[in-house]
């Protein structure tokens, strides 16, 4: 099973545990890293989310996200179907860097496209004809969940 997470996800298991949302969110991303890392699921990185991670002004939290990345099975470059699929993905009152990440989970084949951003998850859940699926790490770790048994 392929996994694409989103920068915010990427960075959620450093952020202040200050809200219980926080910190299962948390936690459920440190444990599908770690399903990933054994093996048991195929973590996607691309382009887009090697950009912004570099792009993080907090070494910590930049030295995290490309190590994490660095373990991905799959990386995603960015081409003229991820731009055009990213376009059309705009449409939906998604922010252009969150569609080039929806746009590449999508074209790159990811079965599930995890973010921690409500308003972008919600919008998301609206694109049309997408083949990946798109969820909060919570949903997420629900689904896996359902998949053992």
């Amino acid at each position: 099973m392929k996994i694409y997470l989103d920068t915010c996800c990427l960075q959620r298991p450093l952020d202040s545990k200050n809200q219980l949302r926080i910190i299962l969110e948390a936690d459920a991303i440190l444990g599908i890293i770690e399903l990933c890392d054994a093996g048991k699921l195929q973590l996607l990185s691309s382009t887009v989310l090697l950009y912004e991670t570099q792009q993080n002004p907090k070494k910590v939290r930049r030295l995290f996200g490309l190590t994490v990345l660095a373990n991905a099975e799959k990386f995603v470059v960015f081409d003229k179907q991820i731009e055009q699929r990213a376009r059309l993905i705009e449409g939906y009152s998604i922010k252009p860097l969150d569609a080039l990440h929806l746009a590449s989970a999508d074209v790159g084949g990811a079965d599930y496209f995890c973010t921690c951003d409500d308003k972008f998850l919600k919008r998301a859940k609206n694109v049309v004809d997408l083949k990946v699926r798109v969820v909060s790490p919570l949903e997420l770790v629900e689904e896996l969940n359902d998949d053992e048994h």
